[in-house]
Protein backbone atom coordinates (compact mmCIF):
# COMPACT_ATOMS: atom_id res chain seq x y z
CA UNK A 1 0.00 0.00 0.00
CA UNK A 2 1.01 3.69 -0.92
CA UNK A 3 0.11 6.50 1.52
CA UNK A 4 -0.30 7.30 5.17
CA UNK A 5 -2.39 7.25 7.76
CA UNK A 6 -6.19 6.34 6.40
CA UNK A 7 -5.12 7.37 2.63
CA UNK A 8 -4.02 4.52 1.88
CA UNK A 9 -3.93 3.12 -1.78
CA UNK A 10 -3.72 -0.63 -3.65
CA UNK A 11 -0.32 -1.29 -4.67
CA UNK A 12 -0.96 -3.18 -8.49
CA UNK A 13 1.73 -5.42 -7.57
CA UNK A 14 4.32 -6.81 -4.76
CA UNK A 15 8.05 -7.91 -6.15
CA UNK A 16 9.76 -10.53 -4.73
CA UNK A 17 13.73 -11.15 -4.70
CA UNK A 18 13.89 -14.79 -5.45
CA UNK A 19 18.14 -16.38 -4.64
CA UNK A 20 18.79 -20.34 -4.54
CA UNK A 21 19.10 -21.40 -0.96
CA UNK A 22 22.46 -22.65 0.24
CA UNK A 23 20.43 -25.45 1.86
CA UNK A 24 18.65 -26.21 -1.43
CA UNK A 25 15.09 -24.85 -3.16
CA UNK A 26 15.01 -20.90 -3.15
CA UNK A 27 14.12 -18.03 -0.92
CA UNK A 28 11.80 -15.30 -1.60
CA UNK A 29 12.14 -11.63 0.35
CA UNK A 30 9.81 -8.87 -0.60
CA UNK A 31 10.75 -5.60 -1.05
CA UNK A 32 8.72 -3.21 1.07
CA UNK A 33 7.08 -5.59 2.98
CA UNK A 34 8.58 -7.62 5.96
CA UNK A 35 7.39 -10.55 3.92
CA UNK A 36 10.22 -13.85 3.83
CA UNK A 37 9.31 -17.55 2.68
CA UNK A 38 10.73 -20.36 1.13
CA UNK A 39 10.34 -23.24 -1.56
CA UNK A 40 11.94 -26.82 -2.35
CA UNK A 41 11.70 -25.59 -5.96
CA UNK A 42 10.40 -22.59 -8.36
CA UNK A 43 6.46 -24.08 -8.46
CA UNK A 44 6.29 -24.61 -4.43
CA UNK A 45 8.00 -21.44 -3.83
CA UNK A 46 5.21 -19.85 -6.15
CA UNK A 47 2.58 -21.06 -3.59
CA UNK A 48 4.54 -20.15 -0.58
CA UNK A 49 4.61 -16.58 -1.88
CA UNK A 50 1.08 -16.87 -2.85
CA UNK A 51 0.26 -18.18 0.34
CA UNK A 52 2.81 -15.80 2.08
CA UNK A 53 0.97 -12.52 0.52
CA UNK A 54 -2.30 -13.72 1.31
CA UNK A 55 -1.32 -14.18 5.33
CA UNK A 56 0.19 -10.38 5.40
CA UNK A 57 -2.61 -8.68 3.50
CA UNK A 58 -5.28 -10.09 5.61
CA UNK A 59 -8.24 -7.97 3.12
CA UNK A 60 -8.64 -8.11 -0.30
CA UNK A 61 -9.08 -4.23 -0.39
CA UNK A 62 -5.16 -4.03 0.49
CA UNK A 63 -3.64 -7.04 -1.17
CA UNK A 64 -1.71 -6.41 -4.40
CA UNK A 65 -2.90 -8.10 -7.68
CA UNK A 66 0.21 -9.30 -8.61
CA UNK A 67 3.27 -10.66 -7.62
CA UNK A 68 6.43 -10.39 -9.53
CA UNK A 69 9.38 -12.39 -8.89
CA UNK A 70 12.81 -11.59 -9.76
CA UNK A 71 15.13 -14.27 -10.11
CA UNK A 72 18.79 -13.16 -8.49
CA UNK A 73 21.52 -15.96 -9.29
CA UNK A 74 25.23 -14.66 -8.55
CA UNK A 75 27.95 -16.77 -10.56
CA UNK A 76 31.69 -16.65 -10.33
CA UNK A 77 33.48 -17.80 -13.31
CA UNK A 78 37.70 -18.35 -13.00
CA UNK A 79 39.52 -15.45 -15.19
Amino acid sequence: MIGTGNNMVQSEEIIFEVQESPEGGYEARALGFSIYTRGDDLNDLKAMVQDAVRCHFEDDESRPRMIRLHLVKDEVIPI
